[in-house]
C-alpha cells in the first residue's frame, strides 16, 4: 500500500487572494494540538516546503510540541502558543504573528481556536478545510480560500484528511504529492537516531527477545486500558520471556514508578519512567522498529508517533474509531498494524466521547482482555 493510500481527483482551480505576480515569501501553518494531530499535519508542511522552496514557513503550535517541530529542515520558525496562559497566550502570539507577517495561512486544524490564529495573522490568503469537513464549521468564515470538500471514499483517516489539504495547497493530486513527502516525516537527524539506539540498548540489551513496548495508560482517560489488564499482560509476557519496555510519559509517571517497584525482580521487564522528550522518544521508537518490536498502546500521541517510526502497532481501541484516528496505514490487508476491540461488540462503540455514559464506566476497554493481545502477539 502506498504511504498516500488511494488516489483522489485533481484539485479544483484556485481563487488565490494574493496577486498572481507576488511570490509567496511567508507561509504560516496552523496546527496547535494535540500530539497525534500535530504529527498528522506533517504532510502539509512537507508539501509546502517542497512546493515553495524560497518561502519562509512558520508553524503555530502549542508550546509543549514546539521542541518536536523546531529541528525540521526548512521550518523557519515555530510560534509557540502557551494555552495555559489564557489571554496572555493570545497577546504573545499576536506579537509573534506581527513579526513574522505571513502572507498565507494554512489552517490544518479547523476549529475556532485555529481560525482565531488565522484571523490575527492578517494574512491575505487564508486556506482551510471546507466547512463540512470541520468539527466547528461556523469557524470556516475566516478562510477565504477553502479547500474542496474531502472525499472520504479515498480514506477516512485523519492523515487522509491532511493529505487532501496538502494536495490542495500544493496544487497537485495524491499521486503528485507522493514525490513531495520524505520517507521520514519527522526528519530525524543522525545524532537523534544514534541517541535513540543508545536509549534502546541501555534498557533492552543488545539482543532483546521478541521485543514489545507497552505504553502505559493511567486512570482518568476514557480511552485508557484498565491498570489490572496492563498488570496481567506484563505478567504473561514476562512468563513467555519476551523482553518488554514498560514506557510511561509525564502523565503516567506515577503508574510507571509503581510498576517499576512491583516488577523489580522480573528480568524481562524493563522500565522507562516519565519519558518526556518527544524527539528522543521518536529516536528510540525508530531503533525499536529496526529491532522488530511491536508497540501496544491505547489511542495516544505515542501510538501515532510509533506508526511514523516503523513500529508495528497493536492499538487497543475502545471509544475511538480506529479507521479515523487509529494507527496508519489503517489496519487491514496492506497494513502492519492491528486494532483490537472487546470480543463482544457494543452498540455504543465507537462513540468518540471523552466521557463514558455507561454506569460501569468504559466497558469497551474493560472487556478488551489481555488474552486478545497475547493471541495477536
Amino acid at each position: 500500500m502506498s504511504i498516500l493510500g488511494p488516489a483522489v481527483a485533481d484539485s479544483d482551480s484556485r481563487s488565490p487572494q494574493l496577486p498572481p505576480n507576488l511570490p509567496v515569501r511567508r507561509i504560516l501553518l496552523i496546527r496547535l494540538s494535540h500530539l497525534g494531530d500535530v504529527l498528522h499535519a506533517l504532510p502539509v508542511f512537507h508539501g509546502l516546503r517542497r512546493t515553495y522552496p524560497e518561502a519562509r514557513i512558520a508553524w503555530a503550535v502549542q508550546a509543549e510540541y514546539a521542541a518536536m517541530l523546531q529541528p525540521l529542515p526548512g521550518l523557519s520558525a515555530v510560534l509557540p502558543f502557551a494555552r495555559r496562559d489564557g489571554w496572555r497566550a493570545w497577546w504573545k502570539l499576536r506579537g509573534q504573528l506581527k513579526e513574522f507577517q505571513p502572507q498565507w495561512t494554512v489552517d490544518a486544524q479547523g476549529n475556532w481556536k485555529s481560525a482565531g490564529v488565522a484571523f490575527l495573522s492578517k494574512a491575505k490568503r487564508r486556506t482551510g478545510f471546507a466547512a463540512q469537513d470541520m468539527r466547528e464549521s461556523a469557524a470556516a468564515w475566516v478562510a477565504n480560500d477553502p479547500a474542496p470538500p474531502w472525499n472520504q471514499a479515498a480514506g477516512q483517516h485523519a492523515i487522509d484528511r491532511n493529505l487532501h489539504l496538502a494536495a490542495y495547497v500544493c496544487d497537485t493530486d495524491r499521486a503528485g504529492l507522493r514525490s513531495l513527502l520524505p520517507r521520514d516525516w519527522l526528519q530525524l537527524k543522525a545524532v537523534e537516531r544514534t541517541t535513540g539506539r543508545k536509549h534502546w540498548r541501555e534498557r533492552m540489551g543488545p539482543n532483546p527477545k521478541r521485543p514489545v513496548i507497552l505504553q502505559l495508560a493511567a486512570e482518568g482517560d476514557v480511552r485508557a486500558w484498565p491498570i489490572e489488564h496492563q498488570r496481567r499482560l506484563l505478567h504473561e509476557l514476562d512468563a513467555q520471556r519476551r523482553d518488554v519496555l514498560v514506557l510511561s510519559g509525564p502523565g503516567e509517571t506515577e503508574l510507571g514508578k509503581q510498576f517499576a517497584r512491583e516488577f523489580e525482580s522480573h528480568v524481562h521487564l524493563h522500565h522507562w519512567v516519565g519519558q518526556n522528550s518527544l524527539r528522543e522518544l521518536a529516536g528510540a521508537f525508530r531503533a525499536a522498529g529496526d529491532a522488530g518490536a511491536s508497540l501496544i498502546s491505547c489511542d495516544s500521541g505515542p501510538m501515532h508517533m510509533g506508526t511514523l517510526c516503523g513500529l508495528r502497532v497493536i492499538a487497543l481501541a475502545g471509544p475511538q474509531d480506529a479507521a479515523r484516528t487509529g494507527p496508519w496505514p489503517v489496519p487491514g490487508a496492506d497494513s502492519p498494524h492491528l486494532a483490537l476491540r472487546n470480543a463482544q461488540p457494543l452498540a455504543c462503540a465507537p462513540c468518540l466521547s471523552r466521557k463514558c455514559s455507561q454506569t460501569g464506566g468504559p466497558v469497551c476497554m474493560e472487556q478488551l482482555a489481555p488474552e486478545q493481545v497475547l493471541q495477536v502477539l
